[in-house]
């Protein structure tokens, strides 16, 4: 089974122990509402439990494989696209994930874009509210 179609049925099943298993550990994640990636696999995961937890009605309803520039290096590596839509406190998401995978097939880097902008703030409200909750950030304005 292709890493995508793995990752997809871990999502959809919310099994964070199958993720494990899916990302590198050097993963980036790239948010649509940080400017910088989440990096490494433990905060990746801890990502995911507060993003499973998030989205409502999560599913996915389309995929298209390829090959596409990948890392600082520029370096062109096996991709999925899946297709997405959810809701985050009743705003309605259309989104796509991106999976870059390494040699191995796993995943090494996941970027996330989503419309329309009034879901992206609500979004990023819920994660970091879920971020701050489970300790993985700071709250705002504290160090």
């Amino acid at each position: 089974m292709h890493t995508a179609d793995r990752f997809r049925a871990a999502v959809e099943s919310r099994d964070l122990a199958a993720l494990e298993g899916l990302f590198a550990e050097d993963i980036r994640f790239y948010s649509p509402v940080k400017f910088t990636p989440f990096e490494g696999r433990p905060m990746v995961l801890g990502l995911f439990g507060v993003l499973l937890r998030t989205f409502e009605g999560f599913r996915y309803v389309g995929r298209f494989d390829g090959a596409a520039e990948a890392g600082a290096e520029g370096a062109e590596a096996p991709s999925a696209a899946l297709l997405f839509r959810a809701a985050v406190n009743g705003r309605q998401i259309h989104g796509i994930d991106l999976l870059h995978l390494d040699e191995a097939g796993r995943i090494k880097e996941f970027t996330v874009m989503v419309r329309p902008q009034s879901a992206v703030h609500a979004l990023g409200e819920a994660v970091l509210a879920g971020l701050v909750a489970d300790g993985l950030v700071p709250a705002p304005g504290h160090r």
